[in-house]
């Protein structure tokens, strides 16, 4: 097995135990990881066209956006619901016990410049996530859209 691999596998593997731990908990333990919200993203696959789902962080986020963070822990490739998200931008996420229509885009330079600093106030390990990597990590704006 070659390191991608490994590490794919492990996120998966924490992905199951995330969604395990906030079943038989009702949703009590994990639900605020580093202190930000928890979503479930819904999307569809980019290759498959099945739907997918995972857990994810939100460190900005109001009524009308949800802001993601496509750091997949500062690996130098892009998280595969970062690349679902490009080919369906359409897709929903439960924040808080409410499913949410979304469109997802990635920032613009200047949307990024102006999130990037209240991201990593939220959580200071996106800036360690970002100098693990060559990859400018993308800063996901989803826009609630019902």
């Amino acid at each position: 097995m070659n390191t991608n691999t490994l590490k794919d596998s492990g996120a998966k593997l924490m992905n199951l135990a995330h969604r395990f731990v906030l079943t038989v908990s009702g949703r009590r333990l994990l639900a605020q990881p580093f202190g930000m919200p928890l979503v479930e993203l819904h999307t569809v696959g980019r290759k498959s066209g099945q739907p997918r789902s995972c857990y994810l962080t939100t460190p900005v986020h109001d009524s009308k956006r949800v802001v993601l963070v496509a750091s997949k822990g500062g690996d130098d490739r892009h998280p595969d619901w970062y690349r679902n998200l490009q080919a369906h931008p359409d897709a929903e996420l439960v924040i808080n016990g409410e499913r949410r229509k979304v469109h997802a885009r990635t920032a613009t330079p200047d949307e990024r410049a102006e999130l990037w600093p209240k991201i990593v106030a939220s959580y200071q390990g996106y800036a360690n996530y970002q100098k693990r990597t060559a990859r400018e990590i993308p800063v996901v704006i989803c826009d609630v859209t019902g």
